[in-house]
């Protein structure tokens, strides 16, 4: 495996894996709006991506622009999802939630007949359900807001899962910067009306809080730009295989991150218990037979 590998691949592990709890910097006590600071992540983030998709070839033909339209709307369903959540929860738990993506995927697709599972793709998905669970009733007993949040997390995977699918059946022929162009300039439209429509015109504040405002910058510049193409960039030149272990990498660098950071919502131990199971069950579904 080259260096250069093992620089993509590392860079999308710690970028992503920070990027939880940058996102409850950025909205937390003296940050910005909720709606506001996701509609601002994005369009700094387009406005990067777009001098350099239109240097790059292919770019999508008919129906493939409806189904990247459709899924940059489910984008920013997911993401308003991810948002809220995070108001209620420690970046460490969405993380680990948001690591059940394969699990869900693996259902989907076997359901709608364009994949099939195998009996230890259950058993990892019923592991790690157990793990959800366990991480559910721990934040219930914190809070019901904490329980709640956990709630809209685990619905924004299913949300997120859902437009993977319809990139992956209808987003290939296209360059990988063009279609995260345009899968993000979606996203940011949508959700720049949502939050024109539920806040109104943005208030300027001057000077800008500077913790949040770095957060913002670091998810529009590095969490979405940077780690974006470097996750396409390693898609060519590795295998899927390779790319899905960064699922267990996920997490553990939220949890680091949060154990050195976290003050407002700090895990319990039985939160790490059922951040452990839900790992496991990811290791028996992806681990080589």
């Amino acid at each position: 495996m080259s260096q250069a590998v093992v620089a993509a691949y590392l860079a999308c592990a710690l970028i992503w894996g920070t990027t939880w709890y940058a996102i409850r910097v950025c909205i937390g006590p003296g940050g910005y709006p909720t709606l506001p600071a996701l509609a601002l992540r994005f369009l700094i983030a387009v406005a990067i991506l777009v001098p350099i998709a239109v240097r790059c070839r292919p770019w999508p033909k008919g129906r493939a622009w409806g189904y990247l339209v459709i899924a940059g709307v489910l984008d920013a369903a997911g993401y308003m999802l991810v948002y809220f959540g995070e108001e209620h929860v420690p970046g460490a738990v969405a993380a680990v939630l948001y690591g059940t993506q394969p699990l869900i995927l693996a259902l989907l697709l076997t359901a709608t007949g364009m994949e099939t599972i195998t009996r230890r793709h259950i058993v990892g998905a019923v592991v790690s359900l157990a793990g959800v669970a366990v991480i559910f009733l721990d934040r219930l007993d914190v809070s019901t807001e904490q329980a709640l949040g956990v709630a809209m997390v685990i619905a924004s995977v299913i949300v997120s899962t859902t437009y993977s699918m319809i990139m992956k059946r209808h987003g290939q022929g296209v360059h990988g910067a063009v279609a995260t162009t345009i899968f993000l300039g979606v996203t940011a439209l949508v959700l720049g009306a949502v939050a024109l429509v539920v806040e109104g015109a943005p208030e300027v504040v001057w000077p800008p809080p500077v913790a949040p405002t770095v957060a913002l910058l670091y998810l529009a510049i590095v969490g979405s730009v940077v780690a974006f193409l470097a996750y396409f960039w390693l898609l060519g030149k590795t295998t899927l295989l390779v790319t899905s272990t960064l699922v267990f990498v996920f997490p553990l660098v939220a949890i680091a991150t949060d154990a050195l950071f976290e003050r407002d919502v700090p895990l319990t131990l039985r939160a790490y218990v059922g951040a452990a199971i839900v790992l496991g069950g990811l290791g028996v579904s992806l681990r080589r037979t």
